[in-house]
């Protein structure tokens, strides 16, 4: 999923140019801070854009629906010659050209930020020139600016998409997680970094994230960084480079950056004969937890429901067929036939055993597998996915359960913004419209005051009435944990076989059970 996005992020370039220190550009409408639906989902990942005000209004939207965390893609720091690289002149010359010195390496960067003048370290070598409505950056890596063989970094931005980013999030009380510079990969493994490659990785990421430091000291919706390359949350072999690419880069951050965030979204795969059970997952979460350096770290681990990896059921449905969205990618079987569980059981195998400094965020995936007709998603680049209903990620915060400390989702553009046609609402509209439907995520029994009854936890539970099948509707006194997580506790005996929620606004939600479920 991730590897897929970072192509659009370098490609997508948006007219207009933002440098650091030039006057701002017309002003953009004011700023509405209003929280209108507060949604369980609370973070996304987007793309940066060069227009401030383009920006302005991404956030404000994400933000209306209860977002507070922007999470972006860190464009690939490219070994190989990059066809999609713009031709790059200086005084005459390509920019790789060094006279009196030897150019050993040249790598390519494109992304929608600016660098501060602290990136422009040796004169004569490091430069910064304007062609053709970008910017553009040549680098040296070289550890002497005297040196007679160098390592360059040319680099090309359409503005400072970034930036934007973090001054609107900081006005709107949010928080954004820049993505890392993309390791290299292989050419037969493209699912590896070339670790060839992980000493210049390193020092240009050194650099970005010193100017990440210069840059936005001042700015409160900086929170820290998100790892660009995906793995597996699997145990994995001694060695593994995907880790060892983590351990690499992520000293670097601890040491860039004391006390900020790595937010990092591994993948799972339930799919029997391709993927792997719950029963690895504690061991992968260890890994990716001991390459942090002691950075605090969040893993957002990928329910797989998007892609059609891991299904999203619940306990008494493992007998049932997969939903038709899934069928193209499992074939018409039932749930336990093509997978090993559901998302609920590896996020609850996740949660047993948290590491120290961790934070387990879950992360949603807002997409169906393929497209259908008549529906809108992302055509181009591949895979093809197709956009998923409100109700349909109502379900994966359900299966997400009380364990995930937060909540996000890949991603805002194109799935939740896109629409078939231009009246026919978007994913991010029928939030909108349907914020208030309550979603339970846990229900287990605890006496109070001797009385036996149901604990209920989800969101928007408030002021409202517990059902219990077979039969019995009773009041529930709530109660309202840190955080936008509600309970509610009912008087009644078990067993049940559901639950429905109904709120103070008349809205119900119905989550079942195969037996009442223990603590």
């Amino acid at each position: 999923m991730h590897r897929i996005l970072w192509l659009v992020v370098t490609v997508a370039f948006v007219a207009g140019l933002l440098v650091p220190g030039d006057p701002e550009p017309e002003e953009c409408p004011s700023r509405d801070t209003r929280v209108t639906a507060p949604y369980a989902v609370t973070g996304y990942w987007v793309i940066p854009r060069a227009d401030r005000c383009v920006t302005q209004r991404m956030v404000e939207a994400i933000h209306a629906i209860g977002g507070d965390t922007l999470i972006t893609f860190g464009p690939r720091f490219n070994a190989r010659p990059d066809p999609d690289f713009p031709d790059c002149q200086m005084d005459g010359r390509p920019c790789a050209e060094l006279p009196g010195r030897r150019v050993r390496q040249v790598y390519t960067y494109l992304t929608s930020e600016e660098f501060g003048q602290s990136m422009l370290r040796c004169p004569g070598i490091d430069r910064r020139v304007e062609s053709g409505g970008r910017t553009f950056y040549r680098l040296t890596l070289a550890g002497s600016c005297a040196a007679a063989e160098h390592d360059l970094v040319l680099v090309a931005t359409d503005g400072d998409g970034v930036g934007n980013l973090v001054r609107e999030a900081s006005a709107y009380g949010m928080t954004v997680f820049p993505g890392l510079p993309a390791a290299p990969q292989r050419e037969d493994k493209p699912w590896e970094p070339d670790l060839a490659h992980t000493a210049a990785l390193e020092s240009f990421t050194a650099r970005v994230l010193a100017g990440y430091r210069e840059r936005f000291a001042g700015q409160p919706g900086f929170g820290g960084v998100y790892q660009s390359f995906e793995l597996a949350m699997r145990a994995r072999a001694d060695k593994d480079p995907i880790i060892s690419l983590y351990a690499a880069q992520h000293a670097v951050v601890a040491a860039a950056l004391p006390g900020r965030k790595i937010v990092v979204s591994p993948y799972i795969d339930a799919r029997r004969g391709r993927g792997f059970p719950p029963s690895q997952v504690a061991q992968g979460l260890a890994d990716i937890a001991g390459t942090r350096a002691g950075a605090p770290m969040a893993v957002a681990v990928q329910d797989g429901r998007g892609t059609g990896k891991v299904p999203v059921h619940g306990p008494h449905e493992a007998g049932a067929k997969v939903t038709p969205r899934l069928v193209p990618v499992v074939g018409e079987v039932t749930n336990r036939t093509a997978y090993y569980g559901s998302t609920a059981d590896y996020v609850e195998a996740a949660a047993r055993k948290v590491p120290g400094g961790v934070e387990l965020w879950v992360n949603v995936e807002g997409f169906e597998p393929t497209p259908a007709d008549g529906e809108c998603g992302r055509l181009d680049p591949l895979p093809l996915r197709g956009r998923t209903t409100k109700a349909r990620l109502d379900q994966q915060v359900t299966a997400a359960g009380r364990h995930a400390q937060k909540i996000i989702s890949y991603g805002w553009d194109p799935f939740f913004t896109c629409q078939a046609r231009h009246d026919t609402p978007s994913l991010a509209d029928d939030i909108a419209a349907g914020w208030r439907q309550p979603i339970i995520v846990n229900a287990y029994p605890k006496e109070v005051d001797g009385r036996p009854g149901v604990v209920v936890e989800g969101y928007q539970l408030r002021g409202g009435t517990l059902r219990f099948e077979p039969s019995g509707a009773v009041a529930a006194q709530e109660r309202h944990t840190p955080g936008r997580l509600e309970s509610a506790w009912a008087p009644y005996p078990w067993p049940w076989t559901s639950v429905t929620a109904t709120n103070a606004a008349g809205y119900s939600s119905t989550t079942a059970y195969s037996v009442a479920p223990s603590r």
